[in-house]
């Protein structure tokens, strides 16, 4: 079962808008001066069961809320992505027009169960590099750390980065 270290209930740091932050546990990149050293350790946290993952998807019920941003730990690791796609699938059949924002240190090219892109708005990918850590960045900490637009990257074949729609409307 996939564990948990924290969740966020309203939170204005990780991703557009207020949105619902949920930290997942275990991670092996181990980047030096990682912001969330505490998520490492695939055995710390507490258990994501039903009854956590009905509570977060009420939360991201409220009208004020733009969306789901899922963090770590590493929510795309071998250990943690089933239960990350099924978050996912889960807040999108819910709340379709909300968006979905995922931070991973594996690269949008080799993710290898891709499913998870029938989800996701924004990919935040990369891994944290202290040596082009600037913290003026929006919605990551290193310049290398790219913030993907998935179903315009899915329909150009090449990446597409996400840029700031809100005064659309959009994300």
């Amino acid at each position: 079962m996939i564990r948990y270290n924290k969740i966020r209930k309203m939170d204005i740091a990780n991703g557009p808008g207020v949105r619902v932050s949920i930290f997942l546990q275990g991670c092996t990149f181990h980047c030096p001066d990682c912001f969330n050293p505490e998520t490492h350790d695939f055995q710390g946290g507490k258990p994501l069961d039903a009854e956590t993952l009905n509570q977060l998807m009420q939360l991201c019920s409220a009208e004020h809320i733009k969306g789901l941003s899922i963090l770590g730990g590493e929510p795309l690791h071998p250990n943690n992505i089933a239960g990350t796609i099924q978050i996912a699938q889960m807040f999108k059949e819910k709340f379709p027009h909300k968006s979905l924002w995922i931070w991973t240190g594996f690269l949008f090219e080799n993710v290898v169960d891709r499913k998870i892109f029938d989800y996701v708005d924004v990919l935040v990918d990369g891994l944290f590099d202290k040596q082009q850590a600037n913290p003026m960045l929006q919605y990551r900490g290193s310049a290398n750390q790219r913030l993907i637009d998935v179903a315009k990257t899915l329909q150009a074949g090449k990446i597409v980065l996400w840029q700031d729609n809100l005064a659309k409307g959009e994300n």
